[in-house]
């Protein structure tokens, strides 16, 4: 495996090629202004005016002129095909976050794939953002604020046990597995809290609290 290629104190944007709802890689930006580009991401980036920083990929989705654009030296080609862009390029940064935009809302199998990328061991936390939700993986207590009625969704990706507070469907003393119990559309009675005894459990919350979720994740 490569060496990390992009070490961030501060938190980092990670484009992919997927669907982008208009307004996501800008308001990505405001709050991580580090662009990474995962493969054809960078022809994303670029059409929107952004230069990333690195482009990290096996580039059999990068584009000729989109190629030609970039400096070489942003060009970090990872060969080997046994994972997605998306894994290639969030296992290559170390970051307190990473936030990111065009990896849902296309293809299932692609969400499907990064959903299983982030619960992967040794990845810097990541928060895909979505047209009306963020999707993330607990690996430790998180606590936001939320309204009362927000939905909060709680996906096992594995067999996975935990706490919560201030869900009107506690999660305590359940076994929450992907083929038995799981969490999907619970909801909020106010400020929030999740911990969870091992990985493999997503959360999944309404997209106007990024910020929190990412001052969360990043704390």
């Amino acid at each position: 495996m490569k060496e990390i290629i992009v070490d961030e104190s501060g938190p980092v944007t990670l484009v992919g090629g997927g669907h982008m709802e208009d307004g996501d890689l800008n308001e990505a930006l405001s709050l991580a202004p580090t662009l990474v580009a995962a493969d054809g991401g960078a022809a994303a980036a670029l059409a929107q005016g952004h230069m990333p920083q690195a482009v990290i990929g096996d580039f059999d989705s990068l584009p000729d002129a989109a190629r030609s654009a970039l400096p070489p030296e942003a060009m970090h080609h990872v060969a080997e095909q046994n994972s997605t862009d998306f894994d290639k390029a969030l296992r290559l940064i170390k970051a307190p976050v990473v936030l990111g935009a065009g990896f849902l809302g296309a293809r299932i199998d692609h969400q499907l794939a990064a959903f299983h990328t982030l619960i992967q061991p040794g990845r810097s936390p990541c928060i895909l953002i979505g047209a009306n939700e963020l999707v993330f993986h607990l690996t430790y207590r998180i606590a936001l604020p939320m309204q009362a009625g927000d939905v909060v969704s709680l996906f096992p990706m594995r067999r996975v046990t935990g706490r919560s507070g201030g869900l009107v469907w506690p999660i305590d003393g359940l076994e929450m597995c992907p083929t038995s119990r799981i969490g999907t559309s619970n909801r909020a009675v106010g400020d929030i809290w999740v911990e969870v005894d091992g990985p493999g459990l997503l959360g999944i919350v309404p997209r106007r609290y990024l910020s929190d979720l990412m001052r969360a994740i990043a704390a």
